[in-house]
């Protein structure tokens, strides 16, 4: 479960249905092309919040069936709704994927406990391994470490995907918990993180810049600190330029100019202007 894992983009058509031919070459492309560890499916990035749980079903069954067994497989089944986070924990682990995540509650300000309860509801419904998502930016749930020791106390509860900068916790987590895994969350933080002794990475741009994460994750592995560096350089330069094109949107656009079928965004995300289309064209050519 090491490694590079691809969060996964979803290819919907321009009335927000699941296009599941676009679906299955964006997995093809980051397992061919990209040549990924693994694929977090139904994240953020995979507009998961957006869509209804038959529909999350769907993407799940069709990654899965794409996939096989070529690639690691973690299902994102994070919910308010803790219903629904067990019912699709279930049904991906009859699918047989590798693990199943869990961003922490959100909206609600939920104390420490609450969010405890609902990882153990989870891990005690659902028999799979969890991984906990944890991205404070758009949670507001920050966690200490002694919180986090408190989740990863848990048999079931094998790592977390770490999507926050602070590098500090970051160390005191890899120092106190060393046979959990620990991903890294931010692709622009990807070198630091992997100083950091890192297990791995789960990034959206991945799936225009696999090749390139993988280089910085086993430069740094290798101490090549400055070859590393020259590469998040590029890595972030691509990063910046995608943020102030419109990230979802531009990521979709690149993958198009290689031929891949990567649809559209769905509402409330607005669509791309022909000038940024073209703004994507240009950067798939330079970096992709």
């Amino acid at each position: 479960m090491k490694g590079i894992f691809t969060a996964l983009m979803c290819s919907f058509d321009e009335q927000g249905n699941i296009n599941e031919q676009g679906l299955r070459e964006i997995v093809r492309h980051n397992i061919d092309q990209s040549k990924v560890d693994g694929l977090y499916v139904n994240g953020s990035t995979g507009e998961n919040f957006l869509i209804t749980t038959e529909m999350k079903k769907r993407i799940f069954e069709i990654v899965k069936d794409e996939a096989g067994d070529q690639v690691k497989l973690i299902a994102q089944i994070g919910s308010l709704n803790i219903d629904e986070a067990v019912e699709l924990g279930k049904f991906v682990t009859e699918l047989k994927y590798d693990a199943i995540s869990a961003v922490t509650p959100f909206y609600y300000k939920f104390d420490f406990e609450e969010i405890k309860d609902y990882y153990e509801t989870i891990i005690n419904e659902v028999n799979n391994d969890m991984i906990i998502y944890s991205i404070p930016a758009l949670t507001g749930v920050n966690m200490s470490l002694d919180q986090f020791g408190e989740l990863l106390a848990h048999d079931r509860i094998i790592g977390v995907k770490f999507t926050a900068p602070d590098f500090y916790l970051l160390e005191r987590l890899r120092h106190a918990f060393p046979d959990k895994l620990i991903y890294s969350g931010f692709d622009e933080m990807l070198l630091p993180a992997s100083v950091l002794n890192i297990d791995g990475a789960i990034g959206s741009t991945f799936n225009v810049n696999g090749k390139r994460a993988r280089e910085i994750f086993e430069l740094a592995q290798q101490g090549k600190i400055t070859e590393a560096l020259e590469i998040q350089r590029t890595t972030n330069d691509l990063i910046s330029a995608i943020l102030a094109n419109g990230l979802y949107q531009t990521i979709k656009e690149m993958l198009k100019t290689k031929g891949v079928d990567a649809g559209y965004c769905r509402k409330p995300m607005k669509q791309i202007s022909a000038e940024k289309v073209a703004r994507a064209k240009e950067l798939a050519e330079k970096y992709m």
